[in-house]
């Protein structure tokens, strides 16, 4: 199955017409013709089963023959990730968690932080690519990027961890991770999280924690942190 994205596809809606962009890409690149069938989503959990009745390279419109709305995941993962230095280690991460199971992803800027300047654009590309790749309905929330500082005072509901590299008392994530239960993990820039920061998230009642006898790369530490949540919640 192939899937199309949509944001503005409703679940009331009987017919809809793709924007010239996406009709050319129908059209010339897969080559749909009128009466093939089209899966689409919302990104809201809802799946479309549609069938072309004009394939035009300009104006693509289709009618809904059937609509399903998928079942959410037990728990909802928040992962807040320091930006790499180089984008495409952030976009990597970004594609792999969105493929393993994620729901929220904010951007945070430490101390320590190469990358001080986000642009989120083609990190929403990403995400999205990768839900359709993946054959998922809900489409990952992006968030803008925020200083650790003001992040760290907001409320989360669940668990929440912090994964660094300091040699204080930590116990394993895997082991600290709480089945169909919502959960926030922080992880930090190459350098670490400063002493000062990793305080803070202490004292806001963040559990420090480790990822393994390895110190990883900060999109591969997320990767980890991601699949260990998915796989306790299996």
């Amino acid at each position: 199955m192939q899937l199309f994205y949509n944001s503005n596809i409703s679940e009331n809606d009987t017919h809809f017409s793709f924007d010239k962009e996406e009709s050319r890409h129908i059209v010339k690149v897969l080559r749909k013709k009128d009466g093939d069938k089209l899966h689409i989503t919302n990104g809201n959990g809802w799946l479309f089963e549609a069938e072309l009745s004009i394939a035009d390279i300009k104006h693509c419109s289709v009618s809904i023959n059937s609509k399903t709305l998928q079942g959410k995941r037990s728990y909802n993962l928040h992962l807040a990730v320091s930006p790499t230095k180089m984008n495409d280690r952030y976009e990597w991460f970004l594609e792999k968690a969105t493929e393993i199971g994620i729901e929220t992803i904010t951007p945070i800027i430490c101390d320590h932080s190469e990358r001080k300047v986000v642009k989120t654009e083609r990190f929403e590309k990403i995400i999205q690519s990768a839900m359709k790749q993946s054959l998922q309905c809900y489409l990952p929330k992006l968030n803008a990027p925020i200083a650790f500082k003001d992040f760290i005072n907001e409320d989360f509901s669940g668990q929440k961890f912090i994964a660094h590299c300091e040699e204080t008392d930590k116990k394993s994530l895997k082991s600290q991770i709480s089945k169909n239960k919502d959960c926030t993990i922080l992880i930090g820039p190459e350098g670490d999280f400063s002493v000062k920061e990793i305080e803070m998230a202490l004292q806001h009642n963040y559990i420090p924690v480790t990822l393994g006898e390895t110190r990883l790369r900060t999109e591969t530490a997320a990767i980890v942190a991601c699949h260990s949540v998915a796989f306790i919640n299996e």
